[in-house]
């Protein structure tokens, strides 16, 4: 009696849940085939109705000339052309921006902002025209227009072009910079004759919605801007009506057989069964290495003694001690249930499994077991690197570390990114080499540790593709995070590489407004100022003169590596040549002029502001 009223409960609970999907589901987004102009038939993800919550591109084409809304604060834009495929996550389009037209054709540069294009972990745009690049300085600076630049008055400034694609010279921190749309060609140098309100935007779809929407599901946004996968309307009904029936007979097996099934294996039945697990685990049957041990999550709890010793967390989840029962300790990386969707899980598992490298950390084991996964190292007992190279931080105060090793630091790290790039059967790009991410064993000997942001990619391709940006602010390549600065290759982890070595250095972050003088805030200027003039280092520590000297390789080093043209900086290979080389044959780099801001926190960010020095 007892499950036949358990089975009515639920019956009338789905039908209920049916009706409400019903509901639910006259709001979403119709993402159906449609004419649009002389664009032709048309579709996904573009759409031809206004929806909230709804990150597909609404088009008018109605209208003469058709409109685009791009989810920018500046409105509406005119739609020339549509290269529209079916059979392609990329979308090319040519558009025009009306505002932007107004300002050229008045000749107002008052009204000239900087052109930003929006993006999302579900759709993003990457501007393919060619940009040029505007210095707005304050009139009271009284900057000289450099050689081949020329500039327009604008009120109480003035901006500072260079129709030439000319390297940018050092101008003042105070100027900022505007980036436009420019002509591909032109009959003049003047300003506005250079600057184009027409430019083409490549539209990329995440995988995670090309598979819903091809699996007859609609892509949506609920209202707290999180992506969904929703089922169209009419299978909505028959999906209910699955579940419906499915669970009246699956209660019906439960009431015949609640002794032979607990209530705990039912639950981790379900919880199994979820997007994110399903994929992590396809994952795994595809591409498990089998050298590499898979623990329960029971032995998890077991070696690190229920968590008992915590070494540390961060925004992945924490690092507790463990002890295999081998005797061999290890550090256990518990990751976060919400932390994505196991994609970092993922490429940590994919890349460092391919690795067997001095300097790279080795991955002992790995758990994934519903929600819950950790990775298992080798343990480093000294911890990571930025421990000891901060001035003022409390964990060194023990242990300033001589330069004898930091110079063996360097190399070290080199030669392990250099193997990631060279050395590997396939090459693997880190994206976030920081201090926090070298490990150090007894002897202060360092591995490259935290593949959770590498991209795996074959050595024969030079340039590679990523949405977005990726890694932590303050060693972030100028390419990553804006493309016209060049394409991202293995130059990227070089760039992340010398701001370290330049921190490591300077026993300070790179950026530090706490210092007494303004010349002293971004350290790779007041160091190129020492070089260039052959000064003193000011540097503490030295007790010899090879300390000296390899300092200064270190700076030099460093200061190729963070050149902003990726093809101006070394690669890892020649990075190591160069540090254990002689110090007469390296020559002093032309001067970095951009640097990221100053750190916020330590996060994967998808819009970087950019500063001139």
């Amino acid at each position: 009696m007892a499950c036949v009223s358990l089975f009515a409960f639920f019956l009338l609970s789905h039908l209920f849940l049916l009706h409400s999907a019903e509901e639910v589901n006259k709001t979403l987004q119709n993402c159906s085939p449609f004419q649009c102009g002389k664009f032709g038939t048309i579709g996904f993800p573009f759409t031809n109705i206004s929806q909230p919550f709804s990150f597909l591109l609404p088009i008018k084409c109605d209208r003469i000339p058709p409109t685009i809304h791009l989810g920018l604060s500046r409105g509406l834009y005119e739609v020339i052309n549509i290269s529209y495929s079916y059979t392609s996550t990329k979308q090319s389009t040519r558009i025009k921006d009306l505002l932007l037209s107004d300002d050229l054709r008045s000749q107002k540069c008052e009204s000239l902002t900087n052109f930003t294009i929006p993006n999302s972990p579900i759709i993003s745009f990457k501007l393919t025209t060619p940009s040029l690049t505007l210095f707005k300085c304050s009139r009271t600076l009284g900057i000289t227009s450099p050689r081949n630049f020329k500039y327009a008055s604008c009120g109480d400034y003035n901006l500072y072009y260079s129709h030439l694609n000319d390297n940018p010279p050092s101008f003042s921190s105070k100027c900022s910079i505007i980036q436009l749309p420019k002509k591909e060609r032109s009959d003049n140098d003047t300003l506005f004759s250079l600057l184009s309100a027409e430019f083409n935007l490549e539209v990329h779809v995440s995988d995670a919605c090309s598979r819903c929407y091809g699996g007859a599901g609609q892509c949506v946004l609920d209202k707290n801007g999180k992506f969904q996968c929703a089922i169209a309307e009419k299978d909505v009904a028959v999906v209910s009506i699955t579940i419906t029936l499915s669970t009246g007979i699956g209660v019906l097996i439960v009431c015949c057989f609640w002794r032979k099934f607990s209530s705990i294996k039912i639950i981790n039945f379900w919880k199994k069964k979820t997007l994110t697990h399903k994929s992590v685990e396809a994952f795994l049957r595809n591409h498990e290495p089998h050298v590499i041990r898979r623990y329960k999550y029971s032995e998890i709890k077991s070696m690190t003694k229920s968590f008992k010793n915590k070494l540390g967390q961060g925004g992945y989840g924490c690092v507790y001690k463990g002890q295999l029962q081998d005797g061999c300790f290890v550090a256990v990386k518990v990751l976060k249930e919400s932390k994505g969707n196991g994609e970092e899980f993922i490429n940590e598992v994919a890349s460092i499994s391919r690795t067997s490298h001095v300097n790279i950390v080795t991955l002992k084991g790995f758990c994934s077991e519903g929600s819950k996964r950790a990775l298992i190292y080798e343990l480093m007992p000294n911890g990571s690197l930025e421990k000891f190279i901060y001035k003022g931080n409390p964990s060194n105060s023990n242990h300033q570390l001589g330069w004898e090793t930091l110079y063996k630091i360097s190399i070290g790290i080199a030669r392990g990114l250099e193997y990631l790039h060279r050395g590997c059967n396939t090459q693997i790009l880190h994206f976030d080499i920081k201090p926090h991410n070298i490990l150090l064993d007894e002897n202060f000997f360092p591995k490259i540790s935290d593949f959770g942001l590498a991209k795996i990619c074959p050595r024969e391709k030079s340039i590679i593709s990523i949405v977005g940006a990726r890694g932590t602010t303050g060693y972030i390549a100028p390419e990553v995070f804006c493309r016209n600065f060049g394409g991202i290759s293995h130059k990227s982890d070089v760039y992340s590489y010398g701001m370290m070595v330049l921190e490591m250095v300077g026993g300070r972050k790179n950026v530090d407004v706490s210092v007494d003088f303004t010349s002293e805030i971004y350290f790779p200027h007041w160091i190129y100022k020492h070089l260039e003039l052959n000064e003193e280092l000011g540097l503490p520590g030295f007790l010899k003169e090879r300390d000296e000297e390899s300092a200064r390789k270190m700076i030099i080093v460093s200061l190729w590596c963070i050149q902003t043209n990726p093809s101006n900086r070394p690669s890892m290979s020649r990075v190591v040549e160069m540090l254990e080389g002689s110090l007469n044959s390296l020559q002093i780099p032309p001067k970095p002029f951009l640097f990221s801001p100053p750190r916020r926190s330590p996060m994967e960010s998808s819009t970087v502001m950019v500063s001139i020095q």
